[in-house]
């Protein structure tokens, strides 16, 4: 599929946030740990929840969606069965079953996960911590296999502020018997969001945001309604978008205090921008300066957003650094940036040079990643001419309908099936 895009085209109008997709998917997850209804709320209408669930459904999960963004779920039969290969290998948050499933069964073979290619992504920290909570894991040459004969709380250590496995663990630990302290975790705010969906669940939590994690075991977990966070990946997006094509837009639905950072970096860019309660109001930006810009664990900035920034300073005056301290293949998209008429010095897979401004120039591009594609959407609505992306469903795993919802704020983008 692809979209084909016509640049400069006169932005304004509102653009609604939706529920975090990195909230969504260690929740429908999470819902394992229960055989209780579940009513969640805010839910992204994306492909990656549409996977998570069929992976739900293949173990006797029973999924409806009862409002537009409403799901209902419950897990009361739920049956182990050898986990579909092709479903695991769509999306690298399908290793969130990791934790939950150890605290629903004593053992079972999770095939290796997929999801975009940005770099390296080892499962040792989330393996490392279940196996201080008595997990045994072995690994083949095609998945995982863990088992335990009861899980039991401890002190995990992590060496690196892993989201996912800092997640996992949580979910584990719910089950263990005793106490766990996960230090080292990560404070990201789906990371919060979990936690307060586990506490309304039943569970025992206590430092959530920071670096240390408690969790007091428990055997039972009830069911809950829960409404997800907003997306701080689908505001940053849309907030750079308004910025680099000096539109006034608002985007409205977000959660301020999750992009503090991202804010203030913008600021020093030379951003305008009104902060209303829920809402920016987005100026159309004079000058704007080049910035070092490196990914760092929240509160900095995040590394989904890194892309966007490194579109961003196509446009800013001076050479910006970028600095990708997390994946070590998250700087692709910059080579299509260049086709697009980019200046850019890319010195190793972590660090990049992007010097502006520059005017962009509508080209045939293709989309490597979900993050790399959306930031090759502001590309083209920024760039003279049309720009044709490859490989745009991509986008539709974290996006909902993203060609649609800019169409609504003046974008001209049209869809095409590649069979087509």
């Amino acid at each position: 599929m692809r979209f084909h895009i016509q640049g400069q085209k006169k932005l304004t109008g509102t653009i609604h946030v939706s529920g975090a997709k990195n909230a969504i998917l260690p929740i429908i997850a999470a819902t394992t740990l229960t055989n209780k209804t579940c009513i969640i709320d805010n839910v992204p209408r994306i492909s990656d929840v549409d996977t998570m669930l069929e992976i739900l459904r293949s173990v006797g999960g029973s999924v409806a969606w009862t409002g537009e963004h409403q799901l209902t779920i419950s897990n009361k039969d739920l049956e182990l069965q050898p986990l579909d290969t092709k479903l695991v290998k769509r999306l690298r948050a399908s290793v969130l079953f990791l934790g939950p499933f150890l605290a629903r069964f004593q053992s079972f073979s999770l095939p290796e996960p997929g999801g975009c290619i940005i770099g390296n992504r080892p499962l040792d920290s989330h393996l490392e911590g279940l196996r201080a909570l008595g997990c045994i894991w072995e690994r083949t040459p095609q998945s995982y296999e863990v088992s335990h004969s009861g899980l039991v709380g401890a002190d995990v250590v992590l060496r690196e502020a892993s989201v996912t496995a800092t997640e996992n663990i949580v979910m584990a630990a719910c089950a263990a018997r005793g106490t766990t302290r996960i230090i080292n975790a990560a404070s990201e705010p789906h990371v919060q969001d979990l936690i307060a969906f586990l506490i309304k669940m039943g569970a025992d939590i206590s430092g959530g945001g920071t670096s240390t994690i408690t969790v007091n075991g428990s055997n039972s977990l009830g069911g809950a309604q829960h409404t997800v966070i907003p997306d701080p990946i689908d505001a940053g997006t849309y907030i750079i978008l308004g910025i680099a094509s000096k539109s006034k837009i608002t985007v409205t639905d977000i959660r301020l205090d999750h992009l503090d950072v991202v804010l203030e970096t913008l600021r020093a860019m030379g951003a305008e921008f009104d902060r209303l309660e829920r809402s920016i109001i987005i100026h159309q930006t004079g000058v704007l300066k080049s910035e070092k810009i490196e990914t760092r664990i929240y509160p900095g900035i995040p590394t989904d957003l890194q892309p966007l920034f490194g579109v961003l300073a196509t446009q800013a005056h001076g050479t910006s650094f970028i600095h990708e301290t997390l994946f070590e293949s998250r700087l692709g998209y910059l080579s299509e940036l260049e086709k697009m008429g980019a200046s850019v010095l890319i010195s190793d897979a972590h660090r990049a040079y992007v010097t502006g401004p520059t005017p962009l120039n509508g080209r045939n591009i293709e989309c490597r990643d979900l993050r790399a594609g959306a930031s090759l959407v502001v590309a083209a609505l920024i760039a003279s001419g049309e720009t044709s992306i490859e490989n745009a469903q991509i986008l539709d795993r974290g996006y909902e309908k993203i060609d649609e919802h800019l169409a609504q704020i003046g974008a001209s983008i049209i869809r095409e099936d590649s069979a087509n």
